[in-house]
């Protein structure tokens, strides 16, 4: 390899800049370090990360291992496990029919979610972004049933959809269509629509909050501009808003997903998942076998399905619908000195 050199006071060749190689320090320029303090800047990080892993390992990690530790014991939740009975909790989950009864209810307020909630909340965002005369008061009114506890909304629809007296049936009644009301949530055929109606009332604010955010960062002159080519509201909305509002959409779908697979706490309140289990979630069956019947054993492989679930869903989300959101933003520790 040629190389070239030159003295003190002398310039540099042509090609060769006068500050070194170009892009900066180099890589050995990092190693040339001293020991001292590259062992200072780790134990640096290393005393900032620990508190988080801490934390992390005594109430995720532990929680997990202990549950996955225990759905191989027939256990009622008194003593130590001791009865090991290996994979028989998880055979038995895979033939119960409420369990996969729970799956099936599950997929279906997914895609009620993502296919009515979460486009209702989008043209409602889209809306509410436009100047409107007290858009600040709808927004706001849009968004209080969020702030509302989970247990709250259960016991105020529960009463509005109480049979007879409810507001509900009042309301039909005064206009006619008495006869669509009824045993909202005591129908085996009406109580997950109304469930989800319950829940749609209860979330589309946030996730319209989330596209509102997502809406002020689209530039106006884009809008402007295309205005002015001649593009309507529909082809400015098709061609500008929605991909530049893509990110904000794919995280909406992502905690819409991941919440109606734990749901638990909104269908407890109204339901208890009934009747005959037609309400009923994974969240429900696992606090029935845990808490009401002591089957900890069966329960927590009930909690261990739900995690692997989750987890499966997230990672191949992440990989093949979060990954172009996500490039570009690894940072390192390597930099200038």
């Amino acid at each position: 390899m040629k190389t070239t050199c030159t003295r003190i006071g002398e310039e540099p060749p042509v090609g060769v800049p006068a500050g070194g190689p170009v892009g900066g320090p180099s890589r050995t320029s990092e190693n040339r370090r001293p020991l001292a303090q590259r062992v200072r800047d780790w134990c640096t990080a290393f005393a900032f990360t620990v508190p988080a892993l801490v934390l992390f390992g005594l109430f995720v990690l532990m929680p997990i291992l202990y549950a996955l530790y225990v759905s191989f014991f027939n256990w009622g939740g008194f003593g130590a496990p001791s009865n090991f009975t290996g994979v028989d909790n998880y055979t038995r989950l895979l033939g119960d029919p409420v369990f996969l009864g729970d799956l099936w209810r599950g997929l279906l307020l997914v895609l009620m979610s993502v296919g009515v909630q979460l486009p209702f909340a989008l043209a409602m965002a889209v809306l509410l972004n436009q100047k409107l005369r007290g858009r600040a008061f709808y927004r706001m009114l849009f968004f209080a049933p969020y702030v509302l506890s989970e247990v709250i909304t259960g016991v105020l629809f529960s009463m509005i959809f109480a049979p007879d007296d409810g507001l509900a049936d009042k309301v039909l009644g005064a206009i006619g269509l008495d006869h669509v009301g009824g045993l909202w949530f005591a129908d085996q055929d009406w109580v997950l629509p109304t469930l989800f109606l319950v829940m749609m009332w209860k979330y589309f604010g946030f996730h319209m909050m989330l596209y509102l955010a997502g809406l002020q960062s689209v530039p106006g002159e884009l809008h402007e501009a295309a205005r002015i080519d001649g593009a309507g509201p529909w082809q400015r909305f098709r061609h500008i808003t929605l991909p530049l509002l893509g990110p904000t959409i794919r995280i909406s779908v992502f905690l819409s997903v991941i919440g109606a697979i734990q749901l638990f706490d909104l269908v407890w309140v109204l339901t208890q998942g009934g009747p005959d289990h037609h309400s009923e979630t994974m969240a429900v069956t696992l606090f029935q076998f845990g808490f009401k019947r002591y089957q900890i054993g069966y329960a927590s492989a009930i909690s261990i399905a739900m995690f692997l679930i989750s987890l499966v869903f997230a990672l191949l989300y992440q990989r093949y619908v979060l990954r172009r959101d996500t490039e570009g933003a690894i940072t390192t520790m390597r930099g200038a000195r």
